[in-house]
């Protein structure tokens, strides 16, 4: 079995770090630049997962095709299979989980609406080998659904 790169796609506010935290916090390596504060510093991080053969997640917003590019190529290169998992969430239930968190990993209002209004959707065409819906049920659980390409 390969090395799974997963790759989160979502708006702040969307579940994204909590999903990962229920879902793979055992077994992948979180690649994450709130956390890395700096490009260089991920590129080293999933540089490593490669080299080791190490399952990551990229827990970063990923709204922008061009976001994914810079991760999909390279893990198919090593050996990866490359899974996405596109968070729906519509933009209010986003600001409202956004200004439930803690102080200081609160994202400003402007920076929630400006990655919603960048967003893409993904494809199996950018070279994921699969997809998958994330939504957050009225109970507050995960649920994951196969991709469809209609909405």
């Amino acid at each position: 079995m390969n090395p799974e790169a997963i790759i989160f796609i979502g708006i702040p506010g969307s579940g994204k770090s909590t999903f990962f935290r229920k879902t793979f916090f055992d077994t992948h390596v979180r690649i994450n630049l709130d956390m890395l504060r700096t490009r260089n510093r991920e590129k080293i991080l999933f540089e490593a997962c490669l080299k080791a053969k190490q399952s990551f997640v990229i827990d970063n917003t990923n709204v922008q095709k061009v976001d994914r590019e810079r991760y999909i190529q390279t893990a198919k290169e090593h050996g990866f299979s490359v899974i996405g998992y596109f968070f729906r969430s519509s933009l209010q239930e986003c600001l409202i989980r956004n200004k439930s968190r803690p102080a200081d990993r609160v994202v400003p209002e402007i920076g929630v609406k400006g990655r919603f209004g960048k967003l893409e959707m993904p494809s199996l065409e950018e070279g994921f080998e699969k997809l998958y819906f994330v939504k957050i049920n009225d109970d507050g659980d995960f649920v994951v659904e196969d991709w469809k390409d209609e909405i």
